[in-house]
């Protein structure tokens, strides 16, 4: 009988976690001062970059001046908050809907308020007329309520027509109890339009 050899082991770099353990397994040496009375928490090596003196923390620290002020983009990507309300505002009212969830966009898509920027046939999107990319501002006026699908076919082309904008629509079908259960699933209630001639218990 042959006597078995011993595989050959490699030798393999050590870890960088093996490393790091080793290092913050015990306590950092300070050097004396008025706090040296206080006991340091140990350092790994990947926080070791972000330890620094309490002195020079705060002269390192800088706060940009006027977060308003002109400096900032005077004509930003996406539209402010505000301008996206008055945008969904302006677009049609469903009769029998709440106008605060329910709008149709700007080709007579159903959409609902909560779903924005998803690919379902009830998303949405606040759309730049005149695209940003050519110039568009990003103001109520180029502003429009559009089915997701349609604004992501849209693209930057301002040379389609409704009609091929209406093809590009993801239909959908969807019956009043489709809109209650969005509604309950994603408001926990369902809320007649406020306009409404039903009765009212009081």
């Amino acid at each position: 009988m042959r006597p078995k050899k011993e595989p050959k082991r490699r030798s393999r770099p050590s870890s960088p976690l093996k490393d790091r353990t080793a290092v913050s397994s015990g306590y950092e040496p300070r050097s004396p001062g008025p706090r040296s009375s206080r006991l340091s928490l140990p350092v790994s090596l990947l926080d070791r970059d972000l330890v620094t003196d309490d002195s020079t923390l705060l002269e390192e620290l800088s706060v940009s001046q006027d977060l308003g002020s002109s400096s900032s983009n005077p004509n930003p990507r996406s539209f402010p908050y505000t301008v996206k309300q008055q945008c969904w505002d302006k677009a049609e009212k469903i009769k029998g809907r709440d106008p605060d969830r329910w709008r149709r966009d700007a080709l007579g898509n159903t959409v609902f308020r909560k779903l924005v920027g998803c690919p379902g046939c009830l998303c949405h999107d606040y759309d730049h007329i005149v695209p940003y990319s050519k110039g568009g501002q990003s103001t109520l006026e180029n502003c429009q309520v559009l089915q997701a699908t349609v604004n992501r076919s849209k693209g930057n082309r301002t040379e389609l027509s409704r009609a091929e904008l209406i093809q590009k629509s993801s239909y959908c079908r969807v019956s009043g109890r489709d809109m209650d259960l969005l509604e309950l699933s994603a408001y926990g209630n369902v809320r007649p339009p406020q306009d409404s001639g039903g009765c009212r218990i009081q």
